[in-house]
């Protein structure tokens, strides 16, 4: 029974009627107060991402474990991979496109709504910092190329070589050829997307990426776009997604899968229908990627994707989890 229906239907009179053992049966980490219209047992904090970017989601649980909120651990989460130069899909060594550059997209959101993104933003290596400048310092949501790169710089972001001498050399290996054939698993996990809800049960996301490797210069995918590459709704949940970001965002994925979950679906389950609604419009094709994750109010998790292989990392108060994903195709 929701509480607040529990409430309104009860005989007891006065809130200070209400006895001990109801109070102690809330985890002290809850915010009763975000307790209406949601139905117990609450898992928060928590914080989840795409792919198995344990360090991304061990930094953002630093930040709930804490008590910070959850902008600023989904924030900190992803800044781990957009500064490791080892993850060659996000950030400083990210591939770049066909001409040699490294173009970053990103998105934030928070609780209220607010959101903020960066779109082919070059020579800065934390783009998911700029999105949340642009959604706190600006009248917009979105700003792009050259732009973004100047609003960054006049914010004190410094400017840096993003294409490290390992993503050179494989661009340069790639141009003997010029084949763009992404690889499943590899090429295809260009993203990472976060989504956190902190001890007051407020739920925050970012998206942060640096694109298809040897892309057509200029190409923007579903990443930095609110609605297909993440989405936030503070009452309902949050999704977010990586792959092939042209499918997702012909499906305004993101934001299908919280619609879904508005209307009564689980989290597992709005992921297998988004990932449904994409396969239903690609019948033929079986060349791509897509893995989406989403989580509710309650704090409860999904996921799924087209191929075996993708997984997310969890972490709560139980620990740090890997989780693999179900897949349409089966193994």
């Amino acid at each position: 029974m929701k509480r607040r229906n529990f409430l309104k239907n009860s005989t007891i009179g006065t809130a200070g009627l209400i006895t001990a053992p109801i109070l102690a049966s809330f985890d002290s980490t809850e915010s009763i107060n975000s307790l209406d219209n949601v139905d117990l047992p609450i898992q928060w904090p928590i914080a989840i991402c795409t792919w198995n970017f344990a360090n991304a989601t061990a930094k953002a649980w630093e930040v709930l474990s804490a008590g910070g909120n959850s902008l600023d651990a989904v924030e900190q989460g992803v800044m781990v991979e957009e500064a490791d130069v080892n993850n060659q899909t996000v950030g400083k060594g990210g591939r770049p496109d066909r001409d040699g550059h490294v173009t970053l997209d990103a998105c934030i959101m928070d609780k209220d709504g607010n959101c903020g993104a960066v779109i082919y933003l070059q020579n800065i290596t934390h783009a998911v910092s700029v999105a949340r400048r642009v959604m706190e310092e600006t009248p917009h949501v979105m700003l792009a190329g050259k732009g973004a790169e100047q609003f960054a710089y006049e914010k004190g972001f410094k400017k840096e070589d993003l294409l490290t001498d390992k993503s050179k050399a494989e661009w340069t290996t790639w141009k003997k050829t010029s084949q763009y054939k992404p690889v499943i698993n590899i090429e295809n996990h260009d993203t990472i997307g976060m989504l956190a809800i902190d001890k007051n049960g407020e739920i925050s996301g970012a998206c942060t990426t640096s694109g298809m490797a040897y892309k057509y210069g200029g190409r923007v995918g579903d990443s930095p776009i609110i609605g297909a590459g993440l989405f936030v709704d503070n009452e309902v949940g949050g999704a977010t997604a990586t792959g092939v970001g042209e499918e997702v965002v012909r499906t305004v994925g993101s934001f299908l899968i919280v619609e879904l979950m508005r209307q009564g679906k689980t989290p597992q389950e709005a992921c297998e229908e988004g990932v449904k609604r994409i396969m239903d419009k690609n019948k033929d094709r079986r060349d791509f990627q897509i893995g989406f994750i989403a989580i509710n109010k309650k704090g409860e998790t999904g996921s799924y994707c087209i191929h075996p292989g993708f997984s997310y990392s969890m972490y709560t108060k139980a620990g740090q989890v890997n989780k693999p994903s179900e897949s349409y195709i089966k193994p």
